[in-house]
């Protein structure tokens, strides 16, 4: 009853701290952990008359006859290269971002380039792979910059070997602004006097670099690596539907394209 008493005067004293904490909580519940009962559909005979629960159980069949056909380890194999290219290429690019604008002394200066890299991030997937379309296209800027120089057209959407440094780039372009601003956010937690010890022991703007910088952001590019890792298998359907075509199948058929 003592307990009892001490939990209900916490909860008292707390009471807008549950409520608060009440409203992801219940997000979660319902968004994220009931829905994972529909995950058992990939485990049986589906019909839509008869539901999930009402539907037979057939086990691995479906995985088997996946697996069976010679066209899924392509696609497996282009899921795992994008995301290890993604991986790459795409996560230490918001670090040097927010690293080089670091450095910027000129608050205005930094304040335009930070306006400049978030602004992507805002553009729908359906309006930036347009852009992307019209930017790589036979009359495309990037075709008009070539023919400048004296090179012939190239037809990059219709290249299997040029997708998947058009999905990293573009992505690169997108996200470096807003993947930065943790970084950032990062960087004006570390003490400043610890730059004031590394200047009195004789270290140059490298030497803070290496010494303070960039051990204070560690452990949060750390993490963010870790949650990067765990969506391994995960692209965005979304952007490569609209980026490929028949041609650029051998590259760009990923398992949630080749699914759907």
């Amino acid at each position: 009853s003592s307990w009892w008493k001490v939990s209900k005067k916490e909860f008292q004293r707390c009471k807008y701290l549950y409520l608060i904490f009440f409203i992801p909580f219940t997000y979660y519940i319902m968004f994220h952990y009931i829905p994972m009962y529909g995950v058992t559909i990939a485990f049986k005979d589906f019909n839509i008359m008869e539901g999930i629960s009402g539907s037979p159980w057939v086990g691995l069949k479906h995985y088997k006859v996946l697996m069976s056909e010679l066209y899924f380890w392509k696609v497996l194999r282009n899921t795992l290269l994008l995301n290890i290219f993604n991986l790459v290429f795409s996560f230490p690019a918001p670090i040097i971002l927010a690293l080089m604008l670091n450095e910027v002394t000129q608050i205005k200066l930094k304040k335009t380039i930070q306006t400049i890299t978030y602004l992507p991030y805002f553009i729908s997937t359906v309006v930036l792979c347009g852009m992307v379309v019209n930017f790589l296209s036979s009359d495309g800027i990037f075709n008009q910059l070539a023919a400048i120089f004296g090179y012939g057209k190239t037809y990059f959407l219709m290249e299997p070997k040029y997708f998947r440094t058009i999905y990293i780039a573009s992505g690169i372009w997108q996200g470096i602004g807003w993947n930065s601003i943790i970084y950032m956010a990062a960087l004006t937690g570390i003490d400043v006097q610890l730059y004031e010890a590394a200047t009195m022991d004789g270290a140059n703007r490298w030497g803070k670099f290496t010494s303070v910088t960039l051990p204070g952001i560690m452990p949060t590019i750390a993490i963010m690596f870790i949650l990067s890792v765990g969506q391994i298998m995960t692209v965005s359907f979304e952007k490569i539907l609209l980026l490929y075509n028949g041609s650029t199948y051998e590259t760009a058929d990923v398992i949630a394209t080749y699914v759907y």
